[in-house]
Order: structure tokens, then C-alpha cells, then sequence
């Protein structure tokens, strides 16, 4: 902003005569005015002009900014300006030309400094001679709009428990045929297999926590001869083996219905025993199964391969003779009210999985944490117990506590990357954009919400044009700055709209959105909105320059009082 209040004249005038007649003021300009936190830096730029004949040719003249904030003096480099006579290292002025003044003031920015107002100190010397002059202003104020996008916009990533309710096992025995026979054999019907998938099913039927979920017999034939008669085969087979279970299941007194079915030439089991046996040329086969899809041309050519089919005969065909008989069983875990009960009275009864489950089945985050501590003393070795607790203290905004426990986390899973994640994260809520980055780093694979974080950490780097590129579409309050600092407002108002679960500070930047469009309105009624869910905002708004037009309106006072 420009203003006509540049004083170097004046004491380039005081180094060159004793009149005390105060020469024409140039123009100065700071920019920008108010100033601007950009990542977590401020920047300002000074810039003026020094009169033809004015300056002093022994004259010296040091120029030092001055941020002045709640009682407090931040002091900026020094620049001397000297004259064309002078004794003293300097940047020279022409007595005749005149030149230019440019300064430049940098600061890290701290909350102190939301009321502020920027100095120019001058300190002219001509020989032993000293002159002195107030303090002159060169800008008002400070936004930091930037300011309001915070680490903990970012969700964090729970690393989830394994637990099931009902978890599925499966039982399977086969009993092998004669070529072109179905019928059944003692020592196929008196397996192990069979003996182990009849006492799954008993097992099944008396535990209180498992049931039976279906059993099926499904009846081969080998994909070799005719196909009417393979489907012969298959179908006998199959009502074999199932009357065969039927009977047992009967003396056994145990209820269970039995599904049947056939496949009467077995090319999927044909193929697959060709891929995991040793018979030489059986890509060769392989080949001639995916060249043809009929049946009859495949059977013609595989036997064509004399060299390759006597092995098959001997070592795959036997073992399509069959039929399967296929046990599937639910394990039914813990109900909700089990878990929950022994959780409180007694976790070590409980999984590793259990435990973990149940800190999501209550709300309260000091049960949450207890849960998650006493997870990480039964089960030490777990790295999500550790870094689910860092979550929590996270959100009780304990940062340096989340820190400790994402470091025990990624001690026991250094390359997780949603531990990782979260320790980027906190990292960012301390500042520490160095090692936030090197977090993100080893943060791919994890959720979406890494695209948000590095759009947070390029917002405080001050990189912004690789922050919008970093949210593309993110509905968040953080996005939602990026937009109001790149002046779009219309995103930032349809962003801020589109957050399911708006806060105080959705609230805050939208009437921030509204201070910008000149809704008087709209600033009021989200300020309002905003305290009422923290009261705390009331000083901010009180002291925001985004505000500033609106400072002295009885409605803006009302509701920051």
C-alpha cells in the first residue's frame, strides 16, 4: 500500500544543511500491507525513492525494520545507505540522481504477533554529527489466515483388528473310483480323510460355538471316453458316496442335509493336477487345453500325444475318478456383550483381535486407551496396539505422548506405512516439516488421507501451488484454507458446504469466506456458529485483520465480546 510518508528525505536534508525545512516526501510502499504469514514465514518488501540533491555526499544513513507486537520488539536487519563522500561501507546514493531504497524484513511468525505493526528505524550520522527520528510506520497488521490449517484436520489410520464373528473352515475328502465304475471300496470309504471329515461334522453338531454350514458330494469322471457315459459315472458316483454318508451321518444320529452334484468330465481338476505335476511335455498339454474348448477335440489331441499320454493315464486320469465330499462349518465367535464384559474383568482371556475389536465398541477414548495399553502389555509385539493408543493421545492432543508410542510402533514395523502416516502427522502438529516428510515418505499404500496430509504440509511449507495440487478433491477444512489463500472462494464456500461433519473452525473459515465476499450476513451468522462450538474464537475474531472492516459494527461486537 502506498503511502506518502517516506522520511529518508528528511534526513538526507538534516545531513546537508541546518534548515530545518522538511523536503517534498516520496512514496512508499511495503509490500504486502497488512502482512502476511505464508507457511510460517513473513515476508515484507520496502521500497521508496531518494530525492535528486538531497542526500548528503559524507551523509550515513542506516534503515532498520521493526516488527512491533503485544509489547514486544522484533528488530530485521540493518541496511546503510551512504553518500558519495563517505567514509563508511555502505550502499551508495548520488547527490545528484538520487536512488532507490529497498528492504527487505523476514520473521518466523508466531501467535503473538496476530496485532502487530511494522517500523522503519532510521539512524543518520554526518561525521561525529547524529540524528535521530521517531519511528515511522510502513504497515499495519498481520493476517494469518494460513494458520487456521492444523495437523489434526487429518484423519488418522487405525491399524484395524482381524476379528470375526463367524469364521468359515472347510473339511474336504475325496473317494476314488475304478475306471468306469462306481463302486465304492473299503479302503476309500475307510480313509483318514473320510474318518476326519465325519468327526468335523459330529464336532460340529455338539459344539455350542460352530455349526454346520452345508455339505456337499459332487461326483467326477476323468475327462477320458465318451461323454454320455462319463455322465453316467458321475451321477453313480455321486449317489454312492452320498447314500454312503447318509448311512454314517444316520448311525452317527447326527441331522445334516447333504447338497449333490456332478461334473462329469473334469478338465478344471485335469488342468490343475497337470500344472503342479512333473510329466514331461505337460506344457505341451496345457497348450492343446487352452487351443481348444471342446471336449471331444481335446481329448483327441492329448491322446495324440503318445509320448506325453500314458502318463497321464497312469498318474492323472486315476485321480479325477471321484467323488468329493466338501464340509463347511462356521466357528461362531464372542457376541459384542463377551467381549465387552471381559475386556473390564478379564482381557487375558481375550485375543490379541478380540482385544483390539473391542476398543471399537465403545466411544469414551480413556476406555479406548486402556484397552489398547493392556493390548500392548499381553501382546508387546503387536505394533497396532501402540500405534492405535498414539491415535488417541492424538486426539486428547498429547502430541509428544502419540510421538513416543508411534516410535514404539515402528520399532516392532518400521515400513508400516499407516504408522507412519500418523507419525507424519504429528510431526507436522510440532512443526517439524523435515521430519514429516521423511514420515510421508515411507507412507505409501496407506489411505487416501496421505493426498490431505502433504497438501498440509506443502500449506505450512508455503508451497501452494503444490498444495492444491496435493487435495485435488479433498473435502476438508485444510483444503478449504488453500482455497481462500488462492482466492477461490467459490470452492472454498462448495468445500466447507460438503464437510459431513462441520466444527468451529468450518464455522470460522466460513465466515472468513463471507469477510472476503462482502456478505455481512454470512459473516455474522458463521461467527456465531463458530464461537458457540468454541468460545475460545471469540478473542481470534476480535483480533483478525480478515475481520477488520467489520471491527467496529455492533452485531461483529456483540458476538466477540
Amino acid at each position: 500500500m502506498k503511502k506518502s510518508l517516506f522520511l529518508l528525505a528528511i534526513f538526507a536534508l538534516a545531513l546537508m544543511t541546518s534548515c530545518k525545512t522538511t523536503p517534498t516526501p516520496e512514496q512508499l510502499n511495503c509490500n504486502p500491507n497488512p502482512l502476511t504469514v505464508v507457511g510460517n514465514t513473513v515476508t515484507a518488501e520496502i521500497t521508496g525513492t531518494f530525492p535528486e540533491k538531497k542526500f548528503v555526499r559524507k551523509g550515513v544513513l542506516e534503515v532498520t525494520p521493526v516488527l512491533k507486537y503485544n509489547g514486544k520488539e522484533l528488530v530485521g536487519e540493518t541496511v546503510t545507505y551512504v553518500g558519495e563522500k563517505a567514509k563508511v561501507n555502505g550502499k551508495v546514493v548520488s547527490y545528484a540522481n538520487g536512488g532507490t531504497y529497498k528492504q527487505t524484513f523476514t520473521c518466523q511468525y508466531d501467535e503473538e504477533m496476530a496485532q502487530c505493526e511494522l517500523y522503519l528505524r532510521f539512524h543518520a550520522t554526518k561525521g561525529d554529527k547524529e540524528y535521530e527520528q521517531p519511528d515511522y510506520k510502513v504497515a499495519d497488521g498481520m493476517l494469518a489466515t494460513v494458520k487456521n490449517a492444523k495437523a489434526d484436520d487429518n484423519k488418522g489410520a487405525v491399524t484395524g483388528d482381524k476379528f470375526q464373528r463367524i469364521i468359515e473352515e472347510m473339511t474336504e475328502a475325496d473317494i476314488k473310483f475304478l475306471i468306469q465304475q462306481a463302486a465304492l471300496r473299503n479302503s476309500e470309504t475307510k480313509s483318514q480323510k473320510v474318518k476326519d471329515l465325519q468327526a468335523a461334522i459330529k464336532d460340529a453338531n455338539d459344539a455350542e460355538n460352530k455349526e454346520v454350514a452345508s455339505l456337499e458330494v459332487i461326483g467326477y469322471a476323468s475327462p477320458d471316453g465318451a461323454t454320455d457315459l462319463n455322465e453316467g459315472l458321475a451321477d453313480r458316483r455321486q449317489a454312492a458316496a452320498e447314500k454312503f454318508l447318509a448311512k454314517a451321518l444316520k448311525k452317527a444320529k447326527l441331522d445334516v442335509d447333504i447338497e449333490g452334484s456332478t461334473t462329469a468330465e473334469d478338465w478344471d481338476g485335469f488342468q490343475a493336477l497337470m500344472e503342479n505335476s512333473n510329466i514331461q511335455d505337460k506344457d505341451l498339454v496345457l497348450r492343446v487345453l487352452s487351443m481348444y474348448s471342446d471336449p471331444e477335440e481335446r481329448e483327441a489331441q492329448i491322446k495324440n500325444l503318445s509320448s506325453v499320454y500314458k502318463n497321464i493315464a497312469d498318474d492323472i486320469l486315476p485321480e479325477l475318478r471321484r467323488s468329493r465330499l466338501v464340509l463347511t462349518t462356521y466357528l461362531i465367535g464372542k457376541s459384542d456383550e463377551e467381549i465387552a464384559k471381559l475386556a473390564k474383568e478379564n482381557p487375558s482371556e481375550l485375543t490379541v483381535e478380540e482385544l483390539l475389536y473391542a476398543a471399537t465398541l465403545t466411544n469414551d477414548k480413556n476406555e479406548k486407551l486402556a484397552l489398547y495399553n493392556k493390548a500392548q502389555e499381553l501382546f508387546p509385539n503387536d505394533f497396532r496396539a501402540y500405534n492405535n493408543a498414539g491415535l488417541i493421545y492424538f486426539e486428547k492432543g498429547d502430541v509428544a505422548a502419540a510421538q513416543r508410542c508411534y516410535a514404539k510402533a515402528l520399532e516392532i514395523e518400521p515400513a508400516n506405512p499407516d504408522v507412519n502416516y500418523n507419525a507424519g502427522v504429528a510431526a507436522l502438529a510440532q512443526g517439524d516439516l523435515a521430519k514429516a516428510e521423511q514420515y510421508f515418505g515411507k507412507a505409501a499404500g496407506t489411505s487416501a488421507n496421505l493426498d490431505a496430509a502433504m497438501g498440509t504440509y506443502y500449506t505450512m511449507k508455503g508451497d501452494y501451488a503444490a498444495a492444491s495440487k496435493a487435495y485435488g478433491n479433498t473435502v476438508s477444512n485444510n483444503a478449504a484454507v488453500q482455497q481462500i489463500l488462492n482466492e477461490d472462494y467459490a470452492s472454498a464456500r462448495k468445500t466447507l458446504d460438503a464437510i459431513a461433519e462441520p466444527n468451529a473452525t468450518t464455522d470460522y473459515l466460513k465466515a472468513i469466506v463471507a469477510a472476503r465476499t462482502n456478505d455481512r450476513e454470512g459473516v455474522y451468522a458463521n461467527l456465531k456458529a463458530a464461537v458457540a462450538k468454541d468460545a475460545a474464537l471469540k478473542a481470534k475474531a476480535a483480533k483478525d485483520l480478515e475481520f477488520a472492516k467489520f471491527a467496529e459494527d455492533e452485531a461483529f461486537l456483540a458476538i466477540v465480546k
